[in-house]
């Protein structure tokens, strides 16, 4: 079971949805930088269950303990090495999954990789759990771009057929990041938010569930990070955003719409800037051939429905392969695109934080 990412910082997570603990190691981090663990606290808590009426009642702390790799509050160059806690599990809502798969789940596929020794408490191994020690990562690491000037936020774009306004792929700024990363939903148009918490709400009522699109955006990229084929930022942002679970797409810049273009109206016209090399349009989402223009990165993350509902559902039994109804208890989220924003943020952040050169 491959869990690593990364080149220069590398990253490894391990656990499973309802073992003792879940957790991160994470090699290659600069040493001597000071981590602001209220920063981090206040992070984690936006990717916690059981806070908000839109996620699971399971409720866990996800408070990071770290084993190694800090000194004082700083990072000691040693791989660092943090644990959390699972406290709030319900193992007993899982046990007829052992042999009926639920439909979206891993539940079949696990079983066939590992020959049905697959942890199914919780989703196991493939939980949306395992994004906790992600975001401890991530978190960690968007500290460290900050402090170069690097700066990511995400927002959720549309849930369902409601959509958000999209960021200005030329003119974001600092104040228009910052608005999303401190908003109690993660939105632009407050409005649009309302209309999304609805459509959770009657999604949940109805015991069924809600998808959507993540759209994050990097400001402070400089120009010539990354390479072209197949190292390029596209390649290495995708690979640890598809590890969330629930990601069924990604696009950048202009994405699918693009192709509905001419060249003339895709490609982004250059020009002279303070002595810098910008672009008037960002079709391109601050990425050629696999490079950094210095244009802000901007990309967006579709995210399935949540698997786990309430109604009655088609599966088969593998025990005596034959056609079987499923109906799944427990508790789950009726919609995972607001608690998955800040996992795009960690995802991207490890991505840029990997490619890049570190003095702090």
């Amino acid at each position: 079971m491959s869990s690593f990412y990364g080149q220069n910082i590398k990253i490894s997570i391990f656990g499973q949805s309802h073992s003792e603990a879940i957790g991160v190691v994470v090699d290659g981090l600069p040493a001597g930088f000071r981590v602001d663990f209220d920063n981090l606290r206040e992070f984690m808590q936006r990717r916690a269950p059981g806070r908000n009426e839109y996620s699971t009642k399971r409720r866990e702390e996800d408070a990071p303990e770290f084993l190694s790799g800090l000194d004082n509050g700083m990072t000691c160059g040693a791989p660092l090495c943090a644990v959390i806690r699972n406290g709030d599990t319900r193992s007993a809502d899982y046990g007829k999954l052992r042999d009926i798969p639920r439909p979206g789940h891993a539940d079949y596929t696990a079983h066939v990789k590992y020959g049905g020794h697959n942890d199914i408490r919780g989703g196991g191994h493939f939980s949306g759990r395992m994004t906790a020690p992600l975001c401890v990562a991530g978190g960690i690491c968007l500290q460290i771009l900050e402090q170069q000037g690097i700066e990511i936020a995400a927002h959720i774009q549309s849930i369902g057929d409601i959509a958000d306004a999209a960021f200005d792929p030329v003119n974001i700024g600092e104040e228009d990041l910052r608005a999303v990363k401190t908003a109690e939903f993660p939105v632009i148009l407050s409005e649009s938010g309302a209309k999304m918490r609805k459509a959770i709400e009657d999604a949940r009522r109805d015991g069924d569930s809600l998808g959507g699109v993540i759209e994050c955006a990097v400001i402070g990229v400089p120009a010539g990070l990354g390479e072209p084929m197949f190292d390029g930022v596209e390649n290495r942002v995708a690979q640890i955003v598809f590890g969330i679970p629930a990601v069924k797409g990604i696009e950048f810049g202009g994405g699918f719409a693009s192709a509905r273009l001419r060249g003339s109206e895709n490609n982004d016209a250059f020009y002279i800037a303070d002595g810098n090399v910008k672009t008037r349009t960002n079709n391109h989402g601050g990425i050629l051939g696999g490079i950094t223009s210095g244009m802000p990165v901007i990309f967006r993350a579709a995210i399935k429905p949540t698997p786990s509902i309430a109604q009655e559902q088609d599966s088969v039994n593998l025990a005596d392969m034959a056609n079987a109804k499923l109906t799944i208890s427990g508790r789950h989220d009726p919609c995972i695109v607001p608690r998955a924003v800040p996992c795009i943020e960690a995802a991207a952040a490890i991505a840029i934080a990997d490619m890049m050169v570190w003095s702090v």
